[in-house]
């Protein structure tokens, strides 16, 4: 069955009333709120340390996207596989990677999730299922297929969450890989989370297809939009997609509508954008509003609100002076984790 969801305003975000009843538990929403935080707390100490020059080369941050990872995560198993683009801290985090070994991988330090070798956008992690995570613009979306194919061949019924920006669905990847998980009914989530822009260029400007969960309706696949602005709605979408995938009816996919606060990557100002369009979108941060909601419940006290807080800016305290601490990787690092063994049983006769 192939689903369609109304479309949205294009540019401009309306706020929403605070819900008057809760759906969620308080743990739950404690959880997202703690998540979103610890993302965002981290993404702006690495710009901070950036502009110290503790960071080198690229830095793309999540910050205003923190809702997703939020949503996905309460839904997902920790067997389930996730792959994604190079905006990635905050994936990583949430599927997780600590907050010190994320920051000791960003300044190079041995110490980082991979030794110090992939930087910023190339974090990787078999302990946490996180496959990247990746540099090439949709060079992940065939590869999230792939682990999909895995777990099939396997007999798994794990899923993989294939990630990748509004820029990386231009790309002719996508539709091989799309034709290919429909065809072969590959147990593969594909998210686009679409904060508006590839770089500095609009989707309007890019695409006369601008609803991006379109593309997939041409395959047949079960395609809806979603707003990527809460985490509530990021879980219940999650939570039917993951259940038509486990059933084994195949893949699914979904436009996450986002919207990052900061430039593409730290060189770029977004002078593209208007105050305008800033200002609507800063009236709806996922983490201002779910700090809202946890305080119209009555979940959580300012005080107790402003107790996360503190352990959350500890904990990034720690992540710094950690990286800070840690070595740089040997020279001879060069020659390690350059190839492994595989793991598939009849590949090692």
């Amino acid at each position: 069955m192939v689903l369609e969801t109304v479309k949205p305003a294009k540019k401009t975000a309306v706020k929403k009333a605070p819900a008057k009843k809760a759906i969620y538990d308080k743990e739950q929403y404690l959880n997202w709120y703690t998540l979103m935080l610890r993302i965002r707390r981290f993404e702006e100490r690495c710009l901070m340390a950036y502009s110290q020059q503790k960071i080198r080369g690229f830095l793309h941050v999540y910050i205003g996207q923190e809702a997703i990872t939020a949503g996905m995560e309460s839904v997902l198993r920790p067997t389930d596989c996730i792959t994604t683009g190079y905006r990635q801290h905050g994936t990583a985090i949430g599927r997780g990677v600590t907050t010190k070994a994320a920051m000791a991988e960003l300044y190079g330090k041995f110490t980082g999730v991979n030794k110090g070798k992939g930087g910023s956008m190339h974090f990787m992690s078999k302990e946490f299922k996180y496959f990247g995570g990746n540099g090439i613009v949709g060079a992940q979306i065939p590869i999230g297929a792939g682990i999909a194919f895995a777990e099939k061949y396997r007999g798994t019924d794990n899923l993989c969450v294939t990630m990748f920006g509004d820029g990386a669905a231009r790309q002719g990847a996508l539709h091989e890989a799309f034709n290919m998980a429909m065809t072969w009914k590959l147990p593969v989530l594909f998210v686009c989370e679409n904060n508006h822009y590839a770089m500095g260029t609009s989707v309007e400007r890019t695409s006369n297809v601008q609803d991006i969960y379109k593309l997939g309706l041409g395959y047949e696949m079960p395609s809806e939009q979603v707003d990527g602005m809460t985490p509530e709605s990021v879980h219940e979408a999650v939570e039917r997609a993951a259940a038509h995938i486990r059933s084994g009816a195949g893949p699914y996919f979904l436009e996450i509508k986002t919207y990052r606060y900061k430039g593409h990557s730290v060189s770029d100002p977004g002078s593209y954008r208007t105050r305008e369009e800033l200002k609507a979108y800063q009236d709806i941060d996922p983490l201002k509003v779910t700090e809202d909601k946890i305080l119209q419940f009555g979940y959580a006290t300012e005080a107790e609100l402003e107790a996360i807080k503190e352990r959350v800016k500890a904990e990034i305290d720690e992540a710094e002076a950690f990286a800070d601490a840690s070595p740089f990787p040997d020279a001879s690092e060069l020659y390690t984790d350059n190839y492994a063994e595989p793991d598939y049983p009849f590949m090692k006769d």
